[in-house]
């Protein structure tokens, strides 16, 4: 199979492979491509012209192995992943060692994204076999029953100080399966008894509070008061642990706790972690100090940290955290939103010149397209030296405050902060002119529900009506195309094709999105399409024994494990968002049965939770919550009129995590008072008097909250 030359932008060459005429072809692919041809992924589009006789997961694979009595080897990535591309380059596009895969082995592609209950499995597995935990690309060897024996992650193309190459591993692999079948069969055996032994949530009778107070020593026990964050190495966003530390600041007024909060999200977007220039944040900084990044941005990262900004915003009240959020959603709308509708999945780490080049700047070039003095303070202000500090590039960021370097030079603040906006502008131009990161342009349910989720809160946090049609679009969009013609909900989207069918999380993430929009200004329709969706989680992926949800629909294809899962790493766990969504929507549409359902998910991981809450931080958030105390307002009146509009502007002033916010007409539970749209606030067990004026309600608040 001979190489195809590619387009110097990744995008247009998956663009191309769309457009041939893929009828005429031959199922696998004919002489220049494999049977990734033929698929919807990106990332697997991304190998279809690789030399290895590549097949996508499916029952042609797991035959075709039992047929001529192979072993598999189960590559699974990521269309943005840097070490998958590394990987790719050294040894899959390479025709010897392609040669010597496709003689000893079945190669199978996977895209993590777009198949994340098989790339849960063997990432469970992988633990198992490893004891540790692994990345990606994972390289995990199959029998032909889907039973894992051996794994591993990146593999290099030759091997060095005791570390075995690809070519050593495959015929290391072959020569076992062929000579000790018994040792393998043993170990998969075993590896299999482990993955259903994990699959059972563990209750407990544990003192709910004492979980909250415990995941919150570890936190503190974990931060790092240099350079703010959790833990003395890489810095990984993880905002969801700064999120549920916000709801244990109001809980205990804390101001260690505020300090961490605020503290770490200022070092983030001051890091080299940050697009310092085009806004949004890398995956993660490989140093304590967030100074040098993983090159990729992702979605969901943006997503989660945005909503934790306005979060930490509506708490504190700093300009500065709205202010980064909305950032985030610049960049969002930028370089994610997707023509056809919807958010793409994220950027790509490598460009042009490798890994970062994209981003990294010398001072030559910024001394050529600024000049002079506002060069030397644009260098000043974002650390750019004439040696650089990546690679022999410099990765901006921020090592002091613009008022302080204002303050060193003489400067005013606010007219060096629009120099330095001027000199941002000039080099994004220039920066427009390199070749950009490959976009992973497929259009995913989960992570699209997480950004609806956030847009709507800095809709409600901002009154942007620019982020509000944003994400009743993406909502819009998936109504329109991620559905079967029986109604059910698919996962992926890409190049007009949908996909897949939808996991816990699309359900789970989607739903808490559409319960963000309907607190925005009440809009029944979201609240229905919340409530379907609910109902869907429950008749689908529920366990009718513990009340745990599975990661796959009881209709969908069970991968050897039908897997449960309440982890909580860079993305939430479908189960933690299902749980949040059912004890909120229950207390919303007082349902007692899916308050009921959402209490009875809390309870079947409770013993997780103890064991190791930080691993379950977002399920301890959906248990504060549920231990309340609840705030809920009930407005009475019609929700397009200023009065509404203005009774909910103060609400969404305040951060609120037991907020329970219904709309209601005029009489329907409540009248309105003086026929004035009306707030009906209860609070710890005690409702006060309606009111019906902004400044009243603004007053009640502030004692309650």
């Amino acid at each position: 199979m001979q190489d195809v030359s590619r387009e110097k932008d990744e995008n247009s060459w998956i663009r191309s492979l769309w457009a041939l005429e893929k009828g005429r072809l031959p199922a696998d692919g004919g002489a220049v491509f494999n049977r990734l041809i033929f698929a919807a992924s990106p990332y697997l589009l991304q190998h279809a012209d690789n030399p290895v006789d590549w097949y996508p997961w499916g029952e042609e694979a797991f035959e075709t192995a039992a047929r001529e009595d192979k072993p598999l080897m189960v590559s699974i990535g990521y269309a943005t992943c840097h070490w998958c591309h590394v990987m790719a380059r050294e040894s899959f596009e390479d025709p010897e060692v392609a040669a010597i895969i496709n003689r000893h082995l079945i190669p199978v592609k996977v895209d993590r994204e777009e198949r994340p209950d098989i790339d849960s499995l063997y990432m469970t597995a992988a633990r198992i076999l490893t004891g540790s935990g692994a990345g990606w690309p994972l390289t995990i060897f199959l029998t032909p029953e889907r039973k894992p024996f051996y794994c591993a992650t990146y593999i290099p193309k030759t091997g060095s100080n005791g570390v075995l190459g690809i070519v050593e591993t495959v015929e290391k692999i072959s020569e076992i399966w062929n000579t000790n079948r018994d040792l393998i069969n043993e170990n998969s055996d075993t590896v299999v008894r482990a993955l259903r032994e994990i699959v059972a949530p563990v209750s407990a009778d544990t003192d709910f509070g004492r979980v909250l107070d415990e995941a919150q020593a570890s936190l503190q026990g974990m931060y790092d008061y240099l350079n703010g964050g959790f833990g003395g190495g890489a810095k990984f966003p993880l905002p969801h642990n700064l999120s549920f530390l916000l709801r244990m600041w109001r809980r205990t007024q804390n101001q260690d706790i505020e300090e961490m909060v605020a503290y770490t999200l200022r070092m983030m977007r001051d890091g080299g972690i940050y697009d310092q220039l085009g806004f949004g944040f890398h995956r993660y900084a490989v140093d304590p100090e967030w100074r040098v990044p993983h090159f990729e941005k992702m979605l969901y990262d943006q997503a989660l940290i945005a909503i934790t900004c306005l979060e930490a915003f509506q708490a504190y009240g700093d300009e500065f955290l709205k202010d980064m959020a909305m950032e985030i959603f610049s960049f969002v709308f930028d370089e994610l939103t997707s023509p056809d509708g919807g958010f793409c999945s994220g950027l790509g780490a490598d460009s042009g010149g490798g890994e970062g080049y994209y981003y990294l700047w010398s001072r030559g070039e910024i001394d050529r397209n600024l000049d002079g003095e506002t060069s030397r303070l644009f260098c000043e202000a974002f650390g750019v030296t004439d040696t650089g500090n990546f690679e022999g590039g410099n990765i901006l960021y921020q090592p002091r405050s613009v008022a302080l370097l204002a303050r060193e030079n003489g400067l005013d603040a606010g007219e060096l902060d629009r120099r330095l906006e001027t000199a941002r502008a000039k080099l994004l131009e220039v920066r427009a002119e390199r070749v950009r990161p490959f976009r992973d342009e497929k259009i995913l349910v989960a992570w699209n529900g997480l950004m609806v989720a956030a847009l709507a809160r800095g809709a409600a946090v901002s009154g942007e009506q620019r982020l509000l049609e944003a994400a009743r679009s993406a909502v819009r969009f998936i109504a329109r195309n991620l559905h079967t013609p029986a109604g059910r909900l698919l996962r992926s989207y890409h190049q007009s094709v949908a996909s897949v069918p939808a996991f816990l999380e699309d359900y789970a993430f989607l739903c808490w999105g559409m319960v963000e929009l309907y607190q925005v200004d009440g809009d029944p329709v979201m609240l229905q399409g919340a409530l379907g969706l609910a109902r869907g989680m429950l008749d689908l992926f529920s366990d009718a024994v513990t009340g745990a949800f599975y990661d796959t629909a009881s209709e969908a294809e069970q991968v050897l494990v039908r897997m449960k899962n309440a982890h909580d790493g860079a993305i939430p766990s479908g189960n933690s968002i299902a749980c949040l969504c059912l004890l909120k929507l229950g207390k919303i549409c007082g349902d007692e049965a899916l308050t009921h359902a959402g209490e009875r998910c809390l309870v079947s991981w409770m013993g997780s939770l103890a064991e190791q809450p930080i691993a379950h931080i977002q399920m301890v958030t959906a248990l504060d919550f549920f231990l309340g105390p609840d705030v809920e307002i009930t407005l009475i009146g019609d929700r397009d009129k200023p009065g509404v509009r203005e009774l909910l502007n103060v609400i969404h002033r305040y951060f609120i995590p037991g907020l329970v916010l219904r709309f209601k007409g005029d009489g329907d539970v409540y009248p309105m008072v003086g026929g004035l749209p009306t707030a009906y606030v209860c609070a710890r067990g005690a409702c006060r008097p309606p009111v019906n004026d902004a400044a009243q309600l603004e007053q009640l608040l502030s004692e309650i909250v």
